[in-house]
């Protein structure tokens, strides 16, 4: 089975994206290439539990097992030795990034408490775009009897678009709720 917005993108996104930019060729149209999903998670540096059950939480957020990310030196002032643990990463890419965006947007994003939209100011310049996401509560998939620590999150979106507005029409045609 094809993922939805996978097959929305090849019937109707493309079309719509080349009509409004006019490209010539279909291989200029931009497309999604990969979602990554990080959460920042240094003060479990003490708590090897609460990091492995966060990883487990993305697990089941993302559909894919997640990397625990190391830091690289040593810091005194953070109280961080070298390779000691700092967050969880994820990288999703074809299917599973498809539907994990399918999810965000049609079912996590409108429970989260007064929704406005999304701020159109976490874009970079090249085309990619990143949403700060404070609790990993709003995605169905977590229990919150088992939630013992809410965490945010970092979802980049990256896209071939060249620029901010191709890839705000992109998301915009996905259904990523933006603030008017």
């Amino acid at each position: 089975m094809m993922a939805r917005l996978k097959d929305k993108y090849t019937k109707e996104i493309a079309a719509q994206m080349t009509e409004k930019f006019g490209y010539k060729n279909v291989m200029l149209v931009p497309r999604l290439e990969k979602i990554c999903i990080n959460i920042g998670a240094g003060d479990a540096k003490d708590d090897n539990k609460l990091m492995e059950r966060l990883a487990a939480e993305l697990g089941q957020i993302a559909g894919q097992k997640p990397v625990i990310t190391r830091s690289k030196k040593s810091i005194a002032n953070f109280h961080l030795r070298e390779n000691q643990p700092v967050g969880i990463r994820v990288t999703l890419r074809r299917d599973r990034m498809y539907e994990f965006l399918d999810r965000m947007v049609s079912v996590a994003l409108p429970r989260v408490r007064d929704f406005a939209g999304i701020p159109v100011r976490g874009f970079d310049g090249r085309g990619n775009f990143t949403l700060g996401v404070t609790e990993q509560i709003i995605f169905p998939e977590i229990d919150l009897e088992k939630v013992e620590k809410i965490k945010g999150m970092n979802v980049t979106i990256v896209t071939t678009a060249k620029t901010d507005e191709e890839c705000k029409e992109l998301l915009r045609l996905f259904g990523m709720p933006f603030k008017r």
